[in-house]
């Protein structure tokens, strides 16, 4: 039996070793999905719901070493993590609530006599491939829904992150989930586990969070048997300080949506306009707070980790680099870490740049870690159209005094999602998603259990009844 190896990226030590699925073994996973489908699919939404709302309290009652495995694999800080699940355990609880609710219409028809009667009906064996940087949100975000909805489900979760998808496997089977209907595959060869499964003409369904490189490459891969897509795919999201913001509610915001996680977030503020009135203010209070960061060890209650590994970190230093190299200067920065037992190298010291080149590189791509550059603007209309000139449009953040102002800035933005004078947009009762090539449909919400239901219209002659 193949293995591999789990590391911490803190330290760079092994933690544990995971059953490497293989391609045949993932075959035969689809057996068991379809199996279980056939009885799953029948079990009524009520009961669906409690075993939902089981596996909800069975998460909070197990947050603790949920937490600590979160630290451990993906290295984000303990208060994150504990965040996390306290997320991640909300959409079992909310798709508890949503799967007695299923949506259905009837109607007579304008001619007269016929009744048109509209249902939804489970799509079928769902695969659910998650990333690295929220491996317990991420898995429950895309399995409270399917399961709500009456689908089986093949989790196949990032290699550097599969033992938060195994533990909440257990939680769903304690809760009550029959056997084969939540089975997880961690590989490390995704393509060939997920080849395997988009293969299998019971395959109905794939749910997709990850970069847009890969979505573009697995969308291509649906098309030859048009199976139903859902995709959550990159950010580069604005965040906009007008001159009549609070700017220490501003910066309060941007601590959130630029440091949670490290900056490893679709939804992170990856590019900062602030209007010349209050950038000087904005800059000094985002540097003081930055400066303050304490990294290390989040085992050890550090407040920013490493990010996810080495080869990240040394991606992210070029970003730095290339910006400076282009006119950005580090304005200021936190200490690195130091001592014995650490990677030093997948640690990137919170960076915050100034004076940067409204056409600077940095800002054309995801930069994915903790680096916030910060661009100065006098002209709304340019802001905007540099706010909205990227390939994706997944989450906007606007600070502004004048809510009517903020909102008509935001309803401007090529977004799928904007926090109006809020650092974080992620709700389990919200729709997240975004427009271009951010994705295709929504998770969350009752739009995230309609991604795993087709739609069945019964044309009925009245008149023959």
């Amino acid at each position: 039996m193949t293995e591999f190896e789990v590391r911490n990226p803190a330290t760079a030590a092994v933690i544990d070793t995971v059953h490497d699925h293989t391609a045949e073994e993932a075959a035969a996973q689809v057996d068991a999905a379809q199996a279980a489908f056939e009885q799953w699919r029948t079990v009524a939404p009520r009961k669906r719901a409690e075993i939902l709302m089981a596996a909800h309290r069975g998460m909070l009652d197990d947050a603790e070493r949920l937490r600590d495995i979160i630290v451990a694999e993906n290295g984000k800080s303990q208060a994150d993590a504990a965040a996390e699940v306290a997320y991640a355990a909300e959409f079992f609880r909310w798709y508890a609530e949503e799967a007695v609710r299923a949506p259905g219409e009837y109607g007579v028809a304008p001619a007269g006599g016929v009744r048109n009667v509209v249902t939804r009906h489970p799509v079928g064996v769902a695969v659910l491939i998650t990333p690295w940087n929220f491996p317990a949100a991420m898995a429950t975000r895309k399995i409270a829904p399917a399961l709500a909805a009456g689908c089986t489900v093949l989790l196949k979760p990032a290699s550097e992150t599969p033992l938060t998808a195994l533990a909440i496997a257990e939680i769903l089977q304690q809760a009550g989930v029959p056997e084969g209907a939540v089975q997880v595959a961690a590989s490390s060869s995704a393509s060939k586990v997920v080849s395997a499964w988009l293969a299998d003409d019971r395959v109905r369904k794939l749910s997709f969070t990850g970069s847009t490189g890969v979505g573009r490459r697995l969308l291509a891969q649906c098309a030859e048997r048009v199976v139903n897509t859902s995709m959550e795919l990159g950010g580069n999201a604005p965040f906009i300080v007008t001159a009549d913001a609070d700017v220490e509610a501003a910066v309060e915001g941007a601590m959130v949506a630029k440091f949670r996680n490290s900056g490893q977030a679709c939804t992170a503020a990856n590019r900062f306009y602030v209007h010349a009135d209050v950038a000087e203010e904005f800059v000094a209070a985002f540097g003081r707070r930055i400066e303050q960061l304490k990294l290390g060890d989040p085992a050890a209650g550090a407040a920013i980790g490493p990010v996810i590994h080495a080869r990240a970190a040394a991606e992210i230093r070029e970003l730095i680099d290339g910006a400076v190299t282009q006119g950005a200067r580090i304005a200021h920065q936190a200490a690195l870490p130091e001592g014995e037992g650490l990677d030093h190298e997948a640690f990137v010291a919170p960076t915050l740049l100034a004076d940067v080149p409204a056409d600077a590189d940095i800002l054309g791509q995801e930069i994915f870690g903790p680096v916030a550059p910060v661009v100065v603007y006098t002209d709304e209309e340019d802001m905007l159209r540099r706010a909205n000139d990227a390939e994706v449009g997944l989450s906007s953040y606007v600070y502004a005094g004048n809510l009517q102002h903020a909102m008509q800035i935001g309803e401007k933005l090529e977004a799928g999602m904007v926090g109006v004078n809020r650092g974080i947009v992620s709700d389990p009762s919200a729709p997240f998603g975004g427009v271009k090539q951010a994705g295709i449909g929504r998770e969350g919400g009752s739009f995230g259990i309609e991604e795993f239901t087709e739609v069945q219209y019964l044309s009925v002659d009245w008149s023959a009844v």
